[in-house]
C-alpha cells in the first residue's frame, strides 16, 4: 500500500469526510403493504490507501460505515459497513457492503468520464442475483424468507451536499417482489 496522502481518490475524492442528513425516507415491505419511515443518518468516508492485485490492478479505497436511526424512536435500524473502489486503469467504480442480516454486496459501474466541478459528481453501481460480475450473496435464511435480487445505487455530490437513492429489490412474503427504497440528502460536516 502506498502512503494514503499519496493516493489518487479519482472519482471517490468528494466522498471522503463525515455526513449527517435528516430528510430520509425508507419505504420497507410489510406483510400487508409497506411502512415509511422517516430516518437520519451519519456516513463517514475515510481514505484508506490503495491495493494491488496480481501485480497488475491498483484500486484505491475509501472505506465506510452509515448508522441509520429512525426520527420516530432514535433507535438504529440499519448499520452498513463497506468500501468504495476506483480502478483508475478502466474507471470502473465498486460498492462492497455488508449488513448485519446476513447480506453481501459488489456492485460495479462506471466512473463518470472528467465531471463539471460545478455539476458535481454522480457515482451509479448495480447487482444482480446470479451476475458474474457484480452480484448479491446472502445467508440461506434471506435467500428463503428476503432473498435479495438486485441492487441500485446511486450517489451525487455537489457543494457540500451528498444526496443519494438506493433500491434493493427483493422477494419477500410469499416471493412478492418489493422495491425497498432509501434516499437522503446529507451535508458535510466541517
Amino acid at each position: 500500500m502506498t502512503d494514503i496522502m499519496d493516493i489518487n481518490y479519482g472519482p471517490l475524492t468528494s466522498l471522503i469526510g463525515t455526513w449527517e442528513g435528516d430528510k430520509g425516507m425508507d419505504i420497507a415491505p410489510e406483510p400487508g403493504g409497506f411502512e415509511e419511515n422517516p430516518y437520519y443518518e451519519t456516513i463517514t468516508f475515510e481514505a484508506a490507501g490503495d491495493v494491488e492485485n496480481a501485480e497488475s490492478q491498483v484500486l484505491s479505497i475509501v472505506r465506510y460505515h452509515q448508522v441509520v436511526k429512525r426520527i420516530s424512536n432514535d433507535e438504529v435500524f440499519h448499520d452498513e459497513i463497506g468500501y468504495w473502489l476506483w480502478d483508475p486503469s478502466t474507471d470502473i467504480i465498486m460498492h462492497s457492503l455488508t449488513i448485519p442480516r446476513g447480506v453481501c454486496v459488489l456492485a460495479g459501474g462506471k466512473a463518470p468520464a472528467s465531471p463539471d466541478p460545478l455539476d458535481g459528481i454522480t457515482l451509479s453501481v448495480t447487482a444482480k442475483l446470479g451476475d458474474p460480475d457484480w452480484g448479491i450473496l446472502q445467508s440461506p435464511f434471506m435467500r428463503d424468507n428476503a432473498r435479495t435480487v438486485e441492487f441500485r445505487h446511486s450517489i451525487t455530490i455537489k457543494d457540500k451536499r451528498l444526496s443519494y437513492t438506493e433500491t434493493t429489490v427483493i422477494e419477500i412474503y410469499g416471493n412478492k417482489t418489493f422495491k425497498h427504497t432509501d434516499d437522503n440528502e446529507l451535508t458535510l460536516r466541517d
